[in-house]
């Protein structure tokens, strides 16, 4: 009993943050607005996490996340309130937009990967560039409230996973094996709210 409270002791910021990541997942399943302010402040405590695991990419992707959040919230309030709807309704990508949201991502891992490589002392350095790189375009489709973000989702929960049993950060991965069941979930969900299918 005592190493248990002395890890929590020791990792109580990464806890806190899995426990938030995991009820703010349930909200943004629920399209409710409040998803927006839970991720705000884990994304403050990971940062710290992070940091101290040298996932620097990962970091810098949750300052990027701090601010799409804040303009989530807004989005997300603001389209409820125009279309005098309990939920802001879901939308689904074209085949062109399909091409640059694809694009945009392998451009941005190439980017992150040569800074991480280059820059940093991470010793995973494709990995974070590939999961911060998905994690970004995700982010944005979710701001825009685009299901097709929950399909990016479930690549990056899968894939950072592993990178976190890796860095032995286990209530983060068991926190993204959880999340990935999760997007599955969200994703069909979310179909019965697409109003371009």
């Amino acid at each position: 009993m005592d190493f248990v409270l002395e890890w929590l002791n020791l990792n109580w910021i990464e806890v806190t943050a899995a426990a938030l990541g995991l009820f703010g997942i349930f909200l943004q399943i629920r399209q409710n607005h409040w998803y927006w302010l839970t991720s705000i402040i884990m994304v403050s405590f990971y940062i710290v996490v992070f940091y101290d695991s040298r996932f620097y990419a990962d970091m810098s992707f949750q300052f990027y996340y701090l601010i799409v959040s804040i303009y989530g919230w807004y989005f997300w309030l603001s389209g409820r309130r125009k279309n005098n709807t309990e939920n802001l309704v879901a939308y689904k990508l074209k085949p062109v937009q399909w091409l640059y949201t694809l694009g945009i991502s392998v451009i941005m891992f190439f980017a992150i990967y040569f800074i991480l490589k280059n820059f940093t002392n991470t010793d995973v350095a494709m990995g974070d560039a590939f999961t911060t790189s998905l994690s970004i375009v995700a982010t944005w489709l979710l701001a825009r409230k685009i299901i097709e973000n929950w399909l990016f989702w479930i690549v990056v929960d899968l894939v950072s996973s592993g990178l976190y049993i890796y860095k032995a950060l286990y209530p983060t991965a068991i926190l993204f094996v959880v999340l990935t069941v999760l997007a599955v979930v969200g994703y069909y969900k979310w179909k019965r709210f697409l109003v371009n299918e």
